[in-house]
């Protein structure tokens, strides 16, 4: 996400509650993104999304994500939302690999084509492993655990992973889990963190920004996948790595 000049962003999220919560706290938090933002939840998964966008169309070419979220819209009074013009779209969903229409090859596909922001006709998508809750799931802040902190794809089939995360995150209330900046600071940086692990990189998080490649980052998770775990990992908090990093390491707006 660019951070030259005054943004506008549509952010399209999965879930009607954690997920614009989540989205709200960060914006507030991070005073200095001095964007206009609207949030609209998808209300349903990503496979539900690449049906709609590239199934029930024609070719990839004249495919326009806003065009297919104001088709699917049913209150008129919101199909405004998709007429008017962003700076960024993001994409906000949870990887969900026990969901019956999910295949590897529907995944890649996404992660390749919605790859950037500032194209507005497709936006860019982050993946949450295995889903946006993986955010709370810290039982302090700074949890020297979450580095290796995994999921049994058994707690995702059984649906118990949620009920995990409630259980074992700091303060066991996600309104209640980041007390200040500081904090959001601390766990945005450790899941750069684990991402530059799983990548197999070198490098630790600095206020040097350096390319975290979506596609190689699914491709380790879908290793993982294969015995049976994923590593647990909130990327929707990349948006702000991406925007502008120094700040994440700034207990007040820069």
């Amino acid at each position: 996400m660019d951070n030259a000049g005054k943004k506008k962003v549509l952010i399209l999220v999965e879930g009607e509650i954690t997920d614009i919560y989540l989205m709200e706290t960060l914006f507030k938090t991070y005073s200095e993104l001095d964007a206009k933002y609207q949030i609209v939840p998808y209300r349903t998964n990503i496979y539900v999304l690449y049906k709609e966008f590239f199934e029930n169309n024609d070719t990839e070419g004249s495919l326009d994500l806003l065009q297919v979220l104001k088709n699917r819209e049913k209150d008129q009074g919101k199909k405004a939302i998709f007429d008017e013009k962003y700076t960024d779209v993001l994409l906000i969903f949870d990887l969900d690999p026990h969901d019956q229409f999910f295949t590897i090859e529907k995944i890649r596909k996404m992660i390749k084509y919605f790859s950037e922001s500032s194209d507005t006709r497709k936006g860019k998508l982050y993946l949450n492993y295995p889903m946006i809750e993986a955010f709370y799931h810290m039982e302090t802040i700074p949890d020297p655990n979450y580095l290796t902190r995994k999921v049994k794809m058994d707690e995702l089939i059984s649906k118990s992973y949620k009920e995990r995360v409630n259980r074992e995150s700091k303060g066991r209330d996600y309104r209640k889990f980041i007390s200040n900046r500081s904090e959001c600071n601390t766990v945005v940086l450790q899941n750069i963190e684990k991402a530059m692990h799983i990548l197999k990189l070198k490098s630790k998080p600095s206020p040097n920004w350096e390319n975290l490649d979506t596609l190689s980052l699914l491709n380790e998770q879908l290793a993982f996948m294969q015995k049976d775990f994923l590593q647990v990992l909130c990327t929707c908090v990349f948006f702000l790595y991406d925007y502008n990093v120094k700040m994440l390491f700034q207990e007040k707006p820069l």
